[in-house]
């Protein structure tokens, strides 16, 4: 359990999508705010989705909600946000 533990958890120094940008071209400035402009756009769409209790997983005892891939989630169970890399 504790090889597990160490090889899962998420790094205190790692980078995510969306988060920031390296370079200094107009070009690709643009195309980052695009990139994480839709970003902001599935953050939005998983939270309806979550708020939605028409959905199967939306009713019951435990009602969890998805944050495994929100872009911009808090740290927390699920780590925070998509990392550039995996872990195992």
């Amino acid at each position: 359990m504790a090889v597990l533990d160490i090889l899962s958890n998420h790094s205190p120094d790692e980078e995510y999508l969306g988060e920031k940008m390296e370079a200094e071209d107009p070009a690709i400035k643009m195309a980052f705010q695009r990139f994480n402009g839709r970003l902001k756009d599935l953050e939005r769409i998983i939270d309806e989705r979550n708020g939605n209790n028409d959905f199967k997983n939306r009713v019951g005892a435990g009602i969890v909600p998805y944050e495994l891939l929100k872009p911009f989630s808090p740290p927390g169970v699920t780590g925070k946000g998509v990392p550039y890399s995996i872990s195992i």
